[in-house]
């Protein structure tokens, strides 16, 4: 009898995907591409939306004490005495600036600033109300009168009119309220201190300093 001869089957065709397969694991994965970069623009747009929110807070309303100080001397008049009798009878005009750096109006209340010699007071000036700007300087001009009427008790007067320096110490505080966007109001004192040395001999301001 012939033998049968058993042939092994052959492996059955593997079929390749169909363009419908194809099409569709091609449209999952770029949805799955645009969800990650969507993903990734609000990771990044909450960073920058905090970071923008924490500079604005640090500097557009963060408040700082505006300044005041004296600015320039200019005098209008000035008669002293000597050694064996002192006194002095002195006027001029001097700038009061009022430095405000934040981002908002400064308005603030009429005060006055004292001029004394020796810890008394031997004259004062008025600044009126007023207003200094966003980020600006405000400058007024005032007239102060000086004189040592009340300072028949003091013996170093002779003695510094007889050196040719005359020291007058100036003070004043300013009282008002910082304006941030309208909205946001915060009370600011702020105080000025001087010190001015008067050379008389030259009828000028030798220095001036202020804290």
């Amino acid at each position: 009898m012939a033998e049968k001869i058993n042939q092994p089957l052959a492996p059955a065709n593997r079929h390749p995907r169909s363009d419908e397969e194809s099409d569709t694991l091609q449209s999952k994965e770029l949805r799955r591409k645009k969800r990650v970069k969507l993903a990734v623009y609000i990771a990044a747009f909450s960073v920058f939306q905090t970071v923008v929110i924490l500079v604005f807070a640090l500097t557009v309303m963060r408040v700082r004490t505006p300044k005041v100080r004296l600015g320039t001397v200019t005098f209008k008049n000035m008669t002293t005495g000597n050694l064996t009798s002192p006194f002095f009878d002195i006027s001029f005009t001097t700038q009061v600036r009022v430095r405000n750096t934040n981002f908002g109006p400064y308005k603030y209340d009429s005060t006055n600033v004292t001029f004394t010699y020796q810890g008394v007071i031997v004259g004062r000036a008025s600044i009126p109300k007023g207003k200094a700007g966003f980020r600006s300087t405000k400058k007024v001009s005032v007239m102060v009168y000086v004189n040592s009427n009340v300072l028949s008790s003091i013996p170093s007067l002779g003695s510094d009119l007889n050196a040719g320096v005359l020291t007058l110490n100036s003070h004043a505080k300013l009282r008002g309220k910082v304006e941030l966007i309208f909205v946001l109001k915060k009370e600011e004192l702020t105080e000025m201190n001087c010190t001015m040395n008067i050379n008389i001999s030259t009828e000028e301001l030798r220095d001036l300093n202020c804290k």
